[in-house]
């Protein structure tokens, strides 16, 4: 077995860093700023690059490198790395699609169950006139709604939108998919008991997800423009609501604030946003946002997941003839 040198340049679970070092392979974790990256992986003879989304592998940085063979992305998308490049210049690309997808799902219906009942809001008021305005508050908050019996619809159901789809109907919910690679799938809802439910989806186009859905969330990749905006927004139900936990500009966020300033939406959640790491402010002190710093893929099960997926990656390179 071949003993590789990796750098882990957005981090990785310390399970996984102990898997390795134990293996006999180097590890770096510490991170290489942008412009120091080609020289530390040059002079440090770097096998192996893992990065998450803070990383960006552009073709400048690959025509630089002269060692690597191996860039692992921990996570899903590869939108933060030019894979056609690396692949032209003998570097293979790999992923971990699958490891995170169970925590992004709980994300999403975190955010859609806080904002049916308000909780986004409340929270930022409670701390500031709980004990001032109780009545007031209580007031205002007295009108949420259950999702039991509510249409949730699922654009892009790969396996996130279908871990997403499982929570819902564990909920009661009815689910509305669209995907244009999809006809039909099976899931299976396993239970704490050994028992287990299996349901079939058939997917529909984009129109009856956005006339039919009380709640819509996005599955998608990156795109060059958005998915959803104003026309789009514009066919939903009144006073539904819209869910990116996907890829920041997926959605159009000036149509987005327009919809919740008028009311056409009733609430909004975001996990990612066009202009990370800096949103705009005015979108960020949105009453009617629920808000989270891109951490869908953020706990600590999907990260180890993940590292043992990054493990198995590299124990194959390493078995290489």
């Amino acid at each position: 077995m071949k003993k590789l040198r990796i750098l882990a340049n957005d981090g990785l679970a310390e399970t996984a860093a102990a898997r390795l070092r134990e293996a006999g392979h180097t590890l770096f974790t510490e991170h290489i700023d942008a412009g120091d990256l080609a020289r530390f992986i040059n002079e440090n003879n770097i096998d192996v690059l893992i990065v998450r989304s803070a990383t960006k592998v552009r073709k400048d940085l690959l025509q630089q490198l002269e060692p690597l063979k191996l860039i692992i992305r921990a996570g899903v998308g590869l939108d933060n790395i030019d894979v056609k490049d690396a692949e032209a210049l003998g570097i293979r690309v790999r992923n971990t699609p699958a490891a995170s997808s169970h925590s992004v799902a709980e994300l999403v219906m975190a955010h859609l169950l806080t904002g049916v009942r308000f909780l986004h809001d409340s929270n930022r008021e409670m701390p500031l006139r709980g004990d001032q305005a109780f009545k007031e508050l209580k007031k205002r908050y007295s009108k949420g709604r259950e999702v039991r019996g509510k249409t949730l619809g699922i654009i892009g159901f790969g396996r996130i939108g279908r871990e997403l789809a499982k929570m819902a109907i564990g909920l009661e919910m009815k689910v509305l998919a669209y995907d244009p690679y999809v006809d039909e799938a099976e899931l299976t809802l396993r239970f704490f008991d050994g028992q287990k439910a299996v349901f079939r989806i058939r997917t529909v186009d984009f129109d009856t997800v956005l006339r039919q859905s009380d709640f819509i969330s996005l599955h998608v990749p990156a795109a060059d423009k958005p998915l959803i905006g104003a026309a789009e927004i514009d066919k939903m139900k009144d006073g539904a609501a819209i869910i990116n936990a996907a890829r920041g500009g997926v959605v159009d966020e000036v149509a987005l604030y327009k919809a919740l300033d008028s009311g056409k939406l009733s609430f909004a959640a975001l996990d990612v946003f066009r202009d990370e790491p800096q949103p705009p402010v005015q979108l960020l002190m949105h009453p009617k946002l629920s808000l989270s710093p891109h951490i869908g893929a953020s706990t600590v099960e999907a990260q180890e997941r993940i590292g043992d997926e990054i493990v198995r990656l590299i124990d194959e390179l390493a078995h290489e003839d």
